[in-house]
């Protein structure tokens, strides 16, 4: 029953998030994509500290550092993600973006490595690698006669959102806090709404004063900010408490076909052979990088024991 009761909650994470890129790209035809971002994680933080004191939990930082993971994740992970993330989507299709993201189960841990001295990156975690990071290629398919192309721009700026992601990860790794993972979640939201806002104030090609709030708008933006937003996060702890980081980390490579599913079914576009191409080789490189990961999960399966949330 447990194991049947997560799996449906895998998927239903997979499924929300998934549609969240289609929600995106909705949002995104009445509202510029830093603002749009800013006002989905205003909404979202309010929700999560409201739940934060519901519960009762500490929500305000006692020391120094339990401030790092929450500026940290919240410029990083939060806003400098999501402002390169939709902007990106307003290139490409939400579901040749959510594709792209699947890099960052790469990246986070590559990039680790990389600032680690006592972690070094093996032959075939460099091959892994090496795979993931020509999946990019693949699905930017970038045109030398036109280096700025819509496709490679958007792949460019979804590279970014990735790349973004993963140092947020990296420079909250371990840090210690004895704050809640939803209050900590809750200030990273906070945090990165408000790097959203400066942001979007900031840019010379994007106004507040652009959103045009349809009833259309509204529904996309609620979607992403309470649905997606709140709701997904809680639900993406529930699980990483439960089946631990590695099994976690193939959320990245459910969403696509998610998103893919909704583009499908409310647009009718169909994923082009290069962007199926591209995943594969992401999703290849992934289990190369992560082999010593994934077989000690499988090991833990069959043995019936939990994973532990900071498995490797």
């Amino acid at each position: 029953m447990s194991r049947s009761r997560t799996l449906v909650a895998f998927l239903t994470l997979s499924a929300v998030w998934g549609s969240a890129f289609l929600a995106t790209d909705v949002a995104l035809g009445f509202v510029p994509p830093a603002f749009l971002a800013a006002i989905r994680f205003d909404i979202a933080a309010v929700l999560l500290f409201a739940l934060t004191v519901a519960r009762g939990d500490r929500f305000i930082p006692a020391a120094r550092g339990e401030w790092k993971p929450i500026l940290a994740g919240g410029v990083f992970s939060i806003g400098a993600h999501h402002a390169l993330l939709f902007s990106g989507q307003v290139y490409i299709p939400g579901s040749v973006a959510s594709v792209l993201l699947g890099i960052i189960p790469l990246a986070t841990p590559a990039l680790t490595r990389l600032t680690s001295s006592r972690e070094r990156l093996t032959p075939l975690g460099a091959a892994g690698l090496t795979l993931g990071f020509l999946g990019l290629i693949v699905i930017a398919n970038p045109d030398p006669e036109n280096l700025l192309s819509s496709n490679l721009v958007g792949a460019v700026l979804v590279l970014g959102s990735a790349l973004a992601f993963a140092f947020g990860a990296v420079f909250t790794h371990d840090s210690e806090t004895g704050m809640s993972l939803l209050a900590v979640q809750a200030w990273m939201m906070l945090i990165g709404a408000i790097t959203l806002h400066v942001t979007s104030a900031a840019l010379p090609w994007e106004s507040a004063a652009d959103a045009t709030w349809t009833a259309t708008a509204l529904v996309a933006t609620g979607y992403l900010s309470v649905v997606a937003g709140a709701g997904g996060f809680l639900l993406y702890f529930w699980l990483l408490d439960r089946i631990g980081p590695i099994e976690v980390s193939l959320l990245e490579y459910v969403i696509p076909l998610f998103a893919a599913l909704a583009e499908l079914v409310f647009f009718g576009r169909i994923p082009t052979a290069t962007t199926a191409a591209g995943f594969a080789l992401i999703f290849v490189g992934f289990v190369l990088f992560k082999r010593d990961a994934i077989r000690g999960e499988l090991r833990r399966a069959v043995n019936g024991r939990p994973a532990r949330a900071n498995d490797d």
